[in-house]
């Protein structure tokens, strides 16, 4: 993050989001004021808050797409949740405070997996000698004592050479061999029905104890043994305190939740029926945006400085439907552009994972080479285009719609096709989607 400019942050999201300019805007320059943050004295550090934001638009015009995309390009915790799921106390559904413990969950994740790379080199020493261990079982022999058996000592030794080669080359990963694993105790009856995320943290620590690990032998080939054994070996040596340490500040300093379906949340002025829980979910979320402490497995995360990016259509409704303190935790807004034709040919040709591009490459695997012509790609878009504006507009998951329905038969004959190089052009396409343009009941091609 130290290292992108706000013009970096936007010209990365280029790559993967057509239009929608002042949305990256607005996510690079939240992104940006982080690091800012960390620079000023201590004394102010605090005092500065995230720029959370609502986002507002239709479906399929990149909201999701550009928080989770920004997540990745800084290497933050992202979770993406909906608005919809959560319930105030006495409604079922899920209670608030649980975004942020499954937060920590994936930061805890992502720190241990970068720990696992400092500790590979390691690990794969010490998983190598385990399997040579097991495949050439101790027969006595204590090395400290003085040597007997001279002789007996430098065949074994010369035995697991022999076998580090073997492993080294994998001549002996179809081998099958006894391998002893230890799992986690899971919890059983009312506690297991319910599930672990619905459960006080505190309880949730007092049972993993109570729940005793379970050993048990198994036997594995090889292969199976060498990732088991591997992973064991980085759990002994990763700092599991450290790692948690690092992973909630992270969560704290870094942290993005993307909520979604904002506006589902919206009441109007009824005092009955499901608004009721609607505003009920809407005061549980005033302090977890605003800032409070969430007490998780692995101890108390402070929520002022994680980021919140809203997002909802706001089709029947508008932002100011909300709870006046609700949008004063949200206080930046931004429109998001409606995808017009020409986006879409963009869409289906710049993004680094553009649709037609993914279709070349899966082809590609069954031998079969496509080449799509720019009036071909003028075509697909005119369709998606008119029939978003025909029945309900979902924007780029449209383009998902007409292409599955354009390579349908060349998918379905790939593997007969090896070897053939397949041009599809405008008069392929309009061959392909004839049907879908003059059906008046365009509904059953909704995704």
């Amino acid at each position: 993050m130290e290292d992108l400019t706000p013009q970096q942050i936007v010209e990365a999201l280029d790559k993967y989001i057509i239009g929608q300019g002042a949305a990256k805007r607005a996510a690079a320059v939240a992104i940006r004021n982080r690091w800012r943050r960390r620079q000023l004295p201590e004394d102010i550090r605090e005092d500065v808050g995230p720029a959370n934001m609502i986002l507002i638009g239709r479906t399929g015009v990149g909201k999701t797409e550009i928080a989770r995309r920004l997540a990745t390009l800084v290497n933050a915790p992202f979770i993406k949740v909906e608005a919809t799921k959560y319930t105030e106390v006495g409604y079922h559904g899920r209670d608030v405070e649980s975004m942020i413990r499954d937060l920590v969950e994936l930061s805890i994740r992502i720190v241990r997996d970068e720990q696992r790379k400092v500790v590979e080199s390691e690990a794969q020493r010490l998983t190598e000698e385990q399997l040579i261990d097991i495949l050439l079982p101790a027969t006595g022999y204590d090395g400290d004592q003085d040597q007997a058996d001279t002789d007996a000592a430098e065949r074994r030794r010369r035995s697991r050479e022999k076998l580090r080669v073997q492993l080294r080359s994998e001549d002996l990963e179809d081998r099958v061999v006894e391998l002893t694993i230890e799992t986690k105790g899971t919890p059983i009856g009312l506690m297991a029905t319910f599930g672990m995320d619905q459960i006080d943290p505190d309880l949730q620590g007092l049972m993993e104890r109570l729940v005793p690990p379970q050993s048990k032998t198994r036997s594995v080939t090889i292969r199976e043994a060498r990732k088991i054994v591997f992973d064991q070996q980085c759990d002994k040596l990763i700092d599991q305190e450290k790692a948690t340490e690092i992973a909630l500040r992270r969560t704290e300093e870094s942290g993005i939740v993307f909520l979604d379906e904002l506006d589902k949340l919206a009441s109007s002025d009824q005092v009955h029926g499901p608004d009721i829980s609607r505003q009920g979910v809407q005061r549980d979320l005033l302090p977890i945006i605003e800032g409070c402490s969430v007490n998780t497995r692995y101890g108390p995360v402070r929520t002022d400085h994680i980021l919140f990016i809203a997002a909802g259509a706001f089709h029947n409704c508008k932002p100011s439907d909300l709870m006046p303190e609700l949008q004063g935790r949200l206080p930046i807004r931004v429109q998001l552009d409606d995808l017009t034709k020409d986006d879409f040919v963009r869409i289906l040709t710049e993004p680094t994972n553009a649709l037609t591009k993914q279709q070349v490459a899966l082809l590609a695997t069954e031998g079969v080479f496509i080449e799509f012509t720019d009036d071909a790609i003028a075509a697909l878009a005119d369709v998606a285009f008119k029939i978003n504006e025909s029945i309900d507009n979902i924007g780029a998951r449209r383009l998902m719609t007409v292409m599955e329905r354009l390579m349908e038969q060349i998918s379905f004959d790939a593997p007969q096709r090896r070897g053939e190089t397949i041009r599809i052009d405008e008069a392929y396409v309009t061959e392909r989607l004839a049907e879908i343009s003059k059906d008046a009941d365009l509904s059953r091609f909704i995704l």
